[in-house]
């Protein structure tokens, strides 16, 4: 039976940046220990957002709650989260051989 719009928060240990295995509690707690200035300088994180750069949105939200005074959380299911990330890649791998 599918979920009635309940929405299951990534856990701390899933990843959210997938080309560097980089979980959430890794980035949290990058976050708090570091304070970054910019949601950029969370590449400094293991080089989360460097790869495909899928997650780069998912960093800056965690960045503005954090500086927000907010829980750093993502409202969004693993699974799902990893399906559209596939998605993301076939789409600008097509575009890169388009350009190519």
């Amino acid at each position: 039976m599918p979920s009635l719009g309940v929405k299951k928060s990534m856990d701390k240990n899933e990843n959210v940046c997938v080309c560097h295995r980089v979980s959430l509690g890794k980035i949290q707690s990058y976050i708090v220990r570091e304070e970054p200035k910019v949601a950029s300088q969370l590449s400094n994180c293991l080089d989360s957002g460097t790869s495909c750069g899928w997650c780069i949105p998912f960093l800056k939200k965690l960045h503005k709650l954090h500086s927000e005074g907010m829980e750093m959380d993502l409202n969004i299911d693993h699974e799902k989260y990893t399906e559209r990330r596939d998605a993301y890649k076939q789409r600008k791998c097509t575009h890169e051989d388009a350009d190519g």
